[in-house]
């Protein structure tokens, strides 16, 4: 079949559920609902251009009506893997069944074996071990480990482990030699987390201290072959945007765009549609999740989704009518929850291009794989061996 659509972006609004999977309550998480509860308490939201591709229609918000015509063919995903996580959400879109979630450890901090193990081959103590903002903990922490030579270490509610160093005293090639020695630790079956990352920061006391661009993800490869290395293998351009190099440890990406934002995200899918590519653009925006799920504020989770809208209003004029739109989404992360965690959620799934004649509900899907089984028969490459997912072209 000759490709519907030359290009196809998808662009993943971290976090943003859309209500209860049916097994949510085994992952601890009862009635919630990320973008639901959000609505509720911003009370009104501006979002007109999520209104008009189909959103208030796909899920009930407060203060947003749905339409009598929508643009966009939409629906929700159910995750069929086992987990909640970035990575798993992420894996299982373009192709990947996790049937064993990747481990977190927000509650305890990590095992005191692993820390010793850490602690011998680094030579230095191992300070902080919990689940902390960033930047908090480097107020709490980083004049000690200036000052005694320790190592900052903790967690968050991702499966991650990330280590501080100060540029100036501990140097980034001793952090990064530090997060390998980690990583290779991590690799065993009851440490293994997604992602260790080193956090580069300079200042020398409390108020001072900044986190610098020198980050580094010392991820997991997916474990097996995925709808973007199929892309790739047939000459098509697969584009990353934010987190999807880290997520996928650039594996299937023939270019890859860090952002600062989700606006600056945003910005450069904008630049990337008004340029010249064929295949596949997919963006990841971390905001939702990183500043405000995770940190329980649904009124500035309620904004970043205004903002976001803003900006959907000016890529929606840069497609082409053979570009194909699907916004959707990798976990919830209900801002009214207890906890700090992702929750369990079904996700978003809304197809939108300018060739299309009119929108219209579709079904529930079980599986979030759709998107990468759909965007594989689109350029009518073979999904890889294992990968699991049936297209949605005909509906769209």
């Amino acid at each position: 079949m000759e490709k519907k659509y030359r290009r196809v972006f998808v662009i993943v609004l971290d976090s943003l559920g859309v209500g209860a999977m049916p097994d949510s309550e085994k992952y601890g998480d009862v009635g919630v609902d990320t973008f639901g509860h959000i609505s509720q308490r911003m009370g009104k939201m501006h979002i007109p251009n999520l209104q008009r591709l189909g959103m208030a229609n796909l899920h009930p918000l407060a203060g947003v009506e749905p339409i009598e015509h929508p643009l966009g063919r939409y629906g929700k995903l159910r995750e069929q893997s086992l987990g909640k996580d970035t990575m798993t959400g992420h894996w299982e879109m373009m192709g990947l069944y996790i049937t064993k979630p990747f481990i977190t450890f927000t509650e305890h901090g990590f095992p005191k074996e692993l820390i010793q193990a850490l602690e011998e081959e680094t030579g230095r103590k191992v300070i902080g071990n919990k689940s902390a903002s960033g930047t908090e903990i480097l107020e709490e922490l980083a004049e000690e480990e200036i000052e005694k030579g320790h190592l900052i270490v903790y967690t968050s509610a991702d499966s991650v482990l990330q280590i501080c160093g100060n540029e100036e005293t501990m140097g980034l090639d001793a952090l990064y030699r530090y997060c390998e020695i980690a990583r290779r630790l991590t690799m065993r079956d009851e440490w293994k987390v997604g992602r260790v990352i080193a956090r580069p920061y300079v200042g020398r006391k409390r108020g001072e201290f900044v986190r610098t661009a020198n980050r580094h993800d010392y991820a997991l490869k997916p474990f097996g072959k995925t709808v973007l290395d199929a892309l790739k293998e047939q000459g098509l351009d697969v584009i990353s945007v934010g987190k999807i190099y880290d997520i996928f440890d650039g594996e299937g990406l023939t270019e890859s765009n860090k952002s600062k934002s989700s606006v600056q995200g945003m910005e450069q899918t904008i630049e990337i549609a008004r340029g010249n590519f064929a295949g596949l653009c997919f963006t990841n925006l971390v905001d939702f999740d990183a500043l405000w799920g995770h940190r329980r504020n649904p009124v500035g989770y309620g904004e970043e989704i205004q903002r976001f809208d803003e900006k959907l209003g000016e890529l929606l004029p840069a497609l082409r009518e053979d570009d194909l739109l699907i916004l959707t989404a990798d976990h919830g992360n209900d801002p009214t929850y207890t906890g700090t965690d992702h929750t369990r959620e079904k996700v978003p799934f809304i197809a939108y291009s300018p060739s299309m004649e009119g929108g219209m509900a579709l079904p529930e899907q079980e599986t979030f794989a759709v998107i990468g089984a759909t965007i594989a028969d689109n350029f009518g490459v073979e999904m890889p061996e294992g990968c699991i997912g049936t297209s949605l072209l005909e509906l769209l």
